[in-house]
């Protein structure tokens, strides 16, 4: 009997363990996007917009993908949160939120289970509600706003596999 109870715990030891969860994300042109970085020398350059943007995708993928799981996002616009007015409150400008200006991505993505596709589309991800829905997360970090709306969406779509509305 303890033999056997051995055997089986070194197959379990030496078992592959399952794949980690992977989020990759790519920029398609995105000096051409809406709104990534300010047009008028203050403000957020477009590295760190991307490098942010980029950063909350695969953090907070990471959280809802399971493992075996590899989620795949191109970005193909960036338009932030409200409209930043150039040369107000200091070198980073000052951006102006309101309800006129959702945040909003336009992306394109996969997501494969185990090698497999369960859920692919082309989707403008955007919340017209922002303003109400997030006031609960006001951190007053740069990008507050987007981080709940990539939050919500990767709940709901990837891993409520959820497909999007046509």
């Amino acid at each position: 009997m303890r033999a056997s109870r051995a055997v089986v715990l070194a197959g379990l030891l030496l078992a592959p363990l399952p794949a980690t969860a992977q989020v990759s994300v790519t920029f398609v042109d995105p000096e051409r996007y809406t709104d990534a970085e300010s047009r008028f020398g203050s403000g957020l350059t477009l590295r760190v917009t991307l490098a942010e943007i980029r950063r909350l995708f695969t953090e907070l993928g990471d959280r809802v993908l399971r493992p075996g799981e590899s989620l795949a996002i191109t970005v193909l616009d960036i338009d932030l949160a409200g409209y930043q007015r150039p040369g107000l409150a200091g070198p980073d400008g000052l951006r102006i939120v309101s309800d006129v200006g959702p945040p909003r991505f336009r992306l394109r993505y996969v997501l494969k289970e185990r090698g497999r596709t369960v859920l692919s589309a082309d989707e403008t991800v955007s919340d017209i509600n922002f303003l109400s829905r997030y006031a609960r997360s006001l951190g007053g970090s740069a990008f507050t706003y987007e981080r709940e709306l990539i939050r919500d969406w990767l709940q709901t779509r990837i891993a409520g596999r959820q497909q999007p509305r046509g």
